[in-house]
């Protein structure tokens, strides 16, 4: 099957992220030739339809389009140092995990060698790739984004977030800091409960409904923030939150948890408080976050 949008594409790395992004390329009738360092990966990709190449070379050298998924920064330059004259001419979008530091200097390196690059933060696990619910982040050049749009939205919605290769990296781990916060508050609560008999399913099932009726109050905080006056009306304070948050320790200690996330989040309200600042809004504990002790 082709499609009107079809290009010949090469995916290296065929690890579970890798694999899935290839599959997706496939199912959609891309012309896809797959690699992986490790053989017999790529048994189930070309029982699908793909193309296995023997080495990385001739998967550069098989698609104008390469695609990286490899374990990490250095796994990157590992495999495609040697191959920079290849892939002159040619387009990379990245797809490992990277910090924003690697991207930006993956992106200059790219430049160096007449490479077209994009760099791309995955917001989705395997299973979600081609499904509703998957995103990945772009970052970069605007003309490969522009160009290969059809192709990336294969794999979920595509959003450009700038011409910084470093952004999408950026974008990706600050949004997995909320959410790795987020699990372990709820594993906190399920430890809370768990004395009392309640099983972590039924916790979750309040849990779930709850925090998602939550995140209505981000537009709010963000409002606070990017205006830089904490003591706009209608905030919960500072104080009450740092009493409310007592209640909360204390009920925990007596249900025999550590209270260990809880106390972070105290800690950086309490060096607001300390400093006069209690009676404005609980939005002001990113002072304590963007001035670290």
């Amino acid at each position: 099957m082709t499609t009107e949008h079809s290009v010949q594409v090469s995916v290296l790395g065929l690890g579970a992220m890798g694999s899935a992004l290839a599959a997706a390329l496939v199912r959609a009738g891309q012309a896809t030739t797959v690699w992986n360092r490790s053989p017999g990966r790529a048994d189930d990709l070309v029982a699908q339809g793909a193309r296995a190449a023997a080495t990385a070379g001739d998967a550069v050298r098989a698609s104008p389009l390469v695609i990286a998924c490899l374990l990490d920064h250095a796994s990157v330059h590992e495999v495609l140092d040697p191959l920079s004259g290849d892939l002159a001419g040619r387009t990379l979008i990245n797809l490992t995990t990277t910090s924003p530091e690697q991207s930006r200097e993956l992106a200059a390196w790219a430049a160096d060698a007449g490479i077209a690059y994009l760099d791309g933060g995955i917001m989705a696990v395997p299973a979600m790739i081609g499904q509703p619910g998957a995103s990945i982040l772009y970052s970069g050049s605007a003309a490969v984004f522009d160009r290969y749009r059809p192709l990336l939205d294969v794999w979920g919605d595509s959003t450009y977030v700038g011409a910084d290769a470093g952004l999408a990296s950026l974008y990706d781990l600050a949004l997995l800091a909320g959410m790795y916060v987020m699990f372990a508050g709820f594993l906190h609560g399920v430890a809370m409960v768990a004395p009392a008999g309640v099983t972590a399913r039924d916790f979750a099932a309040m849990a779930a409904p709850w925090l998602t009726a939550m995140t209505g109050a981000f537009q709010g905080f963000a409002a606070v923030v990017d205006g830089g006056d904490y003591t706009v009306e209608g905030q919960q304070s500072l104080a009450f939150s740092d009493l409310a948050l007592g209640g909360i320790v204390a009920a925990s200690a007596d249900q025999g948890v550590g209270t260990d996330v809880l106390d972070v989040v105290r800690r950086l309200m309490r060096r607001q408080i300390d400093a006069g600042h209690g009676p404005e809004g609980f939005a002001r504990l990113i002072e304590s976050i963007r001035q670290p002790r």
